[in-house]
């Protein structure tokens, strides 16, 4: 081989054809992780969301609406009307329900139809005519759909970190961005923000020192990290070296469907966690999150956004987001969906290795009849009780 080629060798010309991993992302009916997620239920609006006027819904690739009629019953429809096809966005929520505005068919919350103006005594037919709806829940301040197949639905879980108050705390919910800042609805798949959870060692870099202290000080330092799987998810355990000789440990967990329980980056206090995020597919190609959390006062969820520079990220020029670029630039860098075949895996990527096992684990599961892990039956089932938090140890 002559110096001109060797020294050639290795060029982007040489790239194989790029490949994604299409189980693990699609999310739409009928794919294997949209039926995986649909399994689950999942936050899609803030309790006030569900109100007199209808609210666009979009999860998991389907277009809804979300409304509350006049006896206060929440109802979450196909947006697209049984009838002809138009939208019920554009309709008026009723004592009993949504009432299309093409032709005025009236739905209730289970989507029933009530009411067909049009057609003779009303519509003798009416009850053939059930606009597809999804069963909600409300539950710590937000609205709550279970999309997947009826005899599977599990109950809507409760967890300890949102049922025990510490004193002077209540539960308060958030429609968020990333930690540290960015649009609601973030332009990519949701897998690429979920890994993000169990990959402490961007922490320190991304956070820390490429993009100034983010964070705090304290979790400058590069960690000493463990990964096991549980019976949630994944479990990410690390150790820093603290003041006086004693050592910070703090936990983190990525439970299945989406649930980030990452304690405060800011480390505010050694305790158990304090909020608990969701991570809710829109489309293939979108996302968005919800939070829950104990707090003081209100609005505390939206005042733990970090800045950059000084500024709020979307105080930043494009030049300043260049320079200082946080969660939003990483994950939303790499494209709408990440090319799978061009990743290059390290020792640290190892959480990333096992929530993608874990992933195709639950995959398998489905393919088999069974139901994935983290589902309960059981009404009475106790609440969901996370290690994640912040702790100080000798």
């Amino acid at each position: 081989m002559d110096d001109r080629v060797a020294r050639d060798e290795g060029t982007a010309y040489e790239m194989p054809p790029a490949t994604i991993k299409d189980e693990l992302v699609r999310v739409g009916r009928g794919t294997p992780m949209g039926e995986l997620l649909r399994r689950y239920w999942h936050p899609v609006g803030l309790i006030g969301d569900a109100a007199n006027v209808p609210k666009k819904v979009r999860a998991l690739g389907e277009d809804l609406v979300l409304f509350r009629d006049g006896a206060g019953r929440a109802g979450l429809l196909h947006a697209r009307c049984r009838h002809r096809g138009t939208t019920l966005y554009y309709g008026k929520v009723e004592p009993q329900g949504i009432r299309c505005c093409y032709h005025g068919w009236l739905f209730d919350a289970q989507g029933h139809c009530l009411e067909q103006p049009c057609e003779p005594e009303g519509g003798l037919f009416k009850q053939a005519a059930r606009q597809p709806w999804y069963p909600v829940e409300e539950r710590y301040g937000m609205i709550w759909a279970y999309m997947g197949p009826p005899d599977r639905k599990p109950v809507l879980p409760r967890y300890e970190c949102l049922e025990n108050m510490d004193e002077g705390e209540f539960v308060e919910a958030d429609d968020t961005s990333l930690g540290g800042g960015g649009p609601t609805i973030i332009p990519c798949n949701w897998l690429q923000h979920y890994e993000n959870v169990v990959d402490p060692f961007h922490v320190p870099i991304l956070h820390g020192s490429f993009s100034g202290a983010q964070f705090t000080q304290t979790m400058a330092p590069i960690p000493n990290v463990t990964f096991e799987m549980s019976e949630r998810g994944v479990t990410v355990r690390s150790t820093r070296a603290a003041e006086g000789g004693k050592t910070f440990y703090r936990v983190t967990e990525a439970a299945l469907p989406t649930l980030r329980v990452v304690p405060n980056p800011r480390v505010a206090q050694y305790a158990r966690v304090e909020s608990i995020g969701w991570v809710l597919p829109i489309d293939d190609e979108s996302f968005r999150i919800y939070v829950a959390g104990r707090v003081k006062e209100s609005g505390d969820i939206g005042r733990m956004r970090s800045k950059m520079n000084g500024k709020f990220w979307w105080e930043l020029t494009e030049e300043e987001h260049q320079k200082f670029p946080g969660d939003y630039e990483a994950q939303v860098g790499q494209g709408p969906i990440t090319i799978h075949s061009e990743e290059r895996f390290a020792q640290s990527d190892r959480g990333i290795v096992m929530m993608r096992r874990m992933l195709h684990d639950q995959l398998d599961r489905i393919a088999k009849g069974e139901d994935p892990i983290g589902v309960s039956f059981d009404p009475n089932a106790a609440p969901v009780e996370f290690e994640a938090g912040n702790y100080i140890r000798d």
